[in-house]
């Protein structure tokens, strides 16, 4: 059943990650990219504004240096080719001005970088928050439909990429924008001749590095995508050890491994040769300009048509000119790829969310009886799986719910747990629609042990404590005997202050056993059992059964099983195929029916 185990699918083991990375594209609409990512920086406007405004001041600043050095040559070359004494006083005037110019770059540098910071990290911090709050919005069938690994990557790997171009690529663009601008104010001042000497390279520039570009962002893309395929081969072999080595696949494994790894291998060095490529011949192509200025300059320089110090400015700015041209290339890829990162943000932002609740009834002293009336649902609004489900559960009655894979029975519960919305009909607990309460209330009503076991990365007490913030230590203490595992737990050094981590020595069936001792502490009335004793072996199973009997008496109770043997005392046992009840009754009665349910149990002995 496509959707039978999909409430399972978040419980992994203690300290397990996101998953793998993911490969960076072009944002489908680069305006619209840029639209999102300005409403997270409209309140910060003016903050904004004053980072571009200083990183274009200490731009600003260091422009001037060039021309004021060429002065000092100038002075120089007066006072010796003048037959005239140097000025010094003048020089230690410039030198002073230069001086306080590259102080004030420096400190308007200083200023754009802590503003910059600051704001970049409480604009991600705000973007991460927003993202963490939209899970608890978003309808469950979105993560059934979604890779976990890829909503975490958004989290994370997306929401850091939008960091580092804004506190990087958006400064570094207007920076060398206004160095391009301003150097080449400059030179037309110095020389507007040599200028149009400089310039002659700068079409050539261009070329070179739209070229460059457009071949190595080819083969950075092929190596982020082999690098995934490579990263999710090792994490299969490193998670499914025990399995490779049974099967005796170590070699297959490493074949492929070989040829992920040469695959990656041909398209690293390749993106790693054309990117390296940009500055060599980027410096290239400026000394071919430098050497026209050297020239020409000297031409000038000998008709006294310029001085000594002039050319010496010029060949500054010409050194110059290259660098921010190159800046600007890399910015703007850098930020290309945050704005697709944006997109995958507020793609999840804008995600469906479930519908609001308005008004809402809360149920006090709660009795237990459920109600199924004539509930119709699918996944899929054209794909009904179940039809019409009635049925009426009287307080403290245990249910079993079986039938094969895909039959309904996780479906069930998951519309009782409201974790999805009926299509029509409704489901009532006493007499109050589960419409009418929030989400919040609902879920309070129950206690879940799933197949699958989840604890997080804490202590045991912590753990056993999740579902009731406010236990105390006894009710915890009480609640592990009761589960039978309060004797394992005292034997670890540090008993329940244990701490649960992704290597601790903690075998599948304590972990289950732990579940169950979570949801003996927290105690709720009603109580949903999705295949919770098949991690645990048989003896264990036998120890644990009469503990459960208790926490289930008095207590309407939900038990999807596949070992029928484990449900023989339930009060109901609903017989689900394709979403319909085809049989009801106790266990005695349905194998008299010689039925569906007959077949079913004997063929768990067949052998």
């Amino acid at each position: 059943m496509a959707k039978e185990n999909t409430q399972a699918r978040p419980a992994r083991g203690p300290g397990h990650g996101p998953g793998q990375g993911r490969i960076v594209q072009k944002p489908k609409s680069m305006k619209k990219a840029l639209k999102l990512l300005f409403t997270y920086l409209k309140p910060h406007k003016v903050v904004f504004f004053i980072v571009i405004l200083f990183a274009s001041l200490s731009a600003v600043f260091n422009i001037f240096g060039p021309r004021l050095l060429g002065q000092i040559t100038n002075e120089v070359q007066i006072g010796v080719f003048g037959n005239t004494a140097i000025n010094f006083d003048r020089i230690y005037q410039i030198m002073w001005i230069l001086i306080m110019l590259y102080a004030l770059s420096y400190i308007f540098n200083v200023l754009q970088g802590i503003i910059i910071t600051r704001l970049t990290q409480k604009l991600t911090k705000n973007m991460r928050t927003d993202l963490f709050d939209k899970i608890d919005r978003v309808p469950l069938k979105y993560f059934d439909q979604t890779s976990h690994g890829d909503t975490l990557s958004r989290m994370t790997n997306d929401i850091d990429l939008i960091g580092q171009a804004l506190n990087s690529s958006v400064t570094q663009i207007f920076t060398s924008i206004t160095l391009l601008i301003g150097i080449l104010v400059m030179m037309i001042i110095v020389s507007w001749q040599l200028a149009l000497v400089a310039l002659i390279s700068l079409p050539l520039s261009a070329i070179i590095m739209s070229f460059i570009m457009k071949k190595s962002q080819k083969y950075f893309r092929k190596q982020q995508k082999t690098l995934g395929n490579l990263n999710g081969h090792i994490e299969e072999a490193y998670s499914g050890q025990q399995i490779l080595k049974a099967y005796q696949a170590e070699a297959k494994f490493l074949d492929i491994f070989e040829q992920y790894n040469e695959d990656l291998y041909e398209t690293s060095w390749k993106s790693q040769f054309f990117s390296g490529l940009m500055f060599p011949i980027m410096n290239f192509v400026g000394n071919l300009s430098y050497m026209l200025i050297a020239v020409f300059g000297g031409i000038l320089a000998v008709s006294q048509t310029i001085m000594i110090g002039d050319i010496q400015s010029m060949l500054q700015y010409v050194r110059n000119f290259n660098q921010p041209l190159g800046s600007i290339a890399q910015s703007l890829t850098q930020f290309q790829s945050a704005l697709a990162a944006t997109e995958r943000v507020f793609e999840f932002l804008n995600q469906e969310e479930m519908s609001k609740e308005v008004e809402t009834q809360v149920l006090t002293n709660v009795k237990g009886q459920v109600t199924f009336k004539d509930v119709k649902f699918g996944y899929e609004p054209d794909k009904e799986i179940i039809h019409g489900f009635n049925l009426k559960v009287k307080p403290g009655q245990k249910v079993a719910i079986v039938g094969p894979t895909g039959a309904g029975k996780t479906t069930l519960v998951n519309l009782l747990m409201r974790f999805y919305e009926v299509n029509s009909g409704d489901i009532i607990v006493d007499d109050i629609s589960i419409k009418n309460m929030s989400r919040h209330e609902v879920h309070k009503l129950f206690s879940m042990v799933l197949q699958d076991t989840w604890l997080f990365h804490g202590t045991i007490k912590d753990n056993l404590k999740y579902g009731h913030a406010h236990a105390t230590d006894e009710d915890v203490i009480s609640a592990a005997k009761t589960a039978n595992v309060h004797h394992f737990v005292k034997s670890l050094s540090y008993g329940y202050d244990h701490v649960l981590t992704e290597n601790s020595s903690i075998s599948q069936g304590q972990q289950q056993l732990l579940t169950i001792a979570r949801a003996m502490v927290t105690n709720s009335p009603i109580l949903i059992l999705d295949e919770a004793t098949s991690s645990v072996d048989v003896r264990t199973e036998m120890l644990i059964q009469e503990a459960m009997d208790r926490l289930m008496k008095d207590r309407t109770t939900f038990v999807i099983a596949h070992r029928l043997s484990t449900i023989k005392n339930a009060d109901i046992i609903l017989v689900l195929n394709e979403g319909n009840i085809i049989e009801t009754g106790t266990h005695e009665d349905l194998l008299s029916q010689q039925g569906f349910y007959a077949d079913l149990y004997n063929s768990q002995f067949e052998h």
